[in-house]
């Protein structure tokens, strides 16, 4: 199954954390709301940093969402990681197996994010098992 669909999203900084011999990571809070199939509200937190070459770096991050899915209510959380090489990104966002609440329990999938012209978009690719 799939659903796409808009999310919004806002961004906290969190402050920058400690990782020995005077280096540091950013960590950041976004509060998303997502529309369509995927009627929802999350929180998530991301460690971030940024290597010495120009656009590379990576981030880290654990989402929970709590909302409908194609009209099944419950929660879940995303596992994301991210990769930027020299400028080439690479982002993997998968639901944390046996995550999923209420009517999302069984819950597997991946979703992808797309931004086009200031605006967040999702593909959600999932399954759900039925018992």
């Amino acid at each position: 199954m799939q659903a796409k669909g808009e999310f919004d999203v806002k961004r906290i900084p969190q402050g920058e954390l400690d990782v020995g011999s005077g280096a540091s990571i950013g960590h950041s809070r976004f509060d998303k709301r997502f529309h369509g199939p995927l009627d929802a509200t999350s929180v998530v937190h991301m460690l971030a940093m940024m290597s010495p070459a120009t656009g590379s770096g990576a981030y880290v991050a654990i989402e929970r969402i709590e909302g409908s899915l194609d009209g099944r209510h419950g929660s879940f959380h995303l596992q994301h990681s991210g990769t930027m090489d020299r400028g080439q990104p690479s982002l993997t966002v998968n639901v944390v197996p046996d995550s999923g609440t209420g009517e999302l329990t069984g819950l597997r999938g991946r979703l992808a994010i797309d931004i086009i012209d200031g605006k967040h978009f999702y593909t959600f690719d999932y399954t759900l098992d039925e018992g």
